[in-house]
């Protein structure tokens, strides 16, 4: 399975609570509608976690080099 785009994923989410929030989402498909926008949610979560850490260790890299040369 393609790895979800953390842009795209956005967007889906916003379309699904745009739905909701509009009442254009039919009962039968409130709950499969809901189960995606919790998948997307996690999906993104997960992103930004990593994005994160990813950020910090490049600081901290950054940091050490600085320190190192003076």
């Amino acid at each position: 399975m393609a790895e979800t785009k953390y842009g795209k994923a956005v967007k889906k989410l916003d379309e699904i609570i745009r739905k909701i929030e509009d009442e254009e989402i039919d009962v039968d498909e409130l709950s499969q509608s809901v189960k995606e926008a919790v998948a997307l949610i996690k999906t993104c979560k997960a992103k930004i976690e990593k994005a994160e850490i990813e950020v910090k260790e490049v600081v901290e890299g950054f940091e050490a080099e600085i320190t190192q040369d003076d």
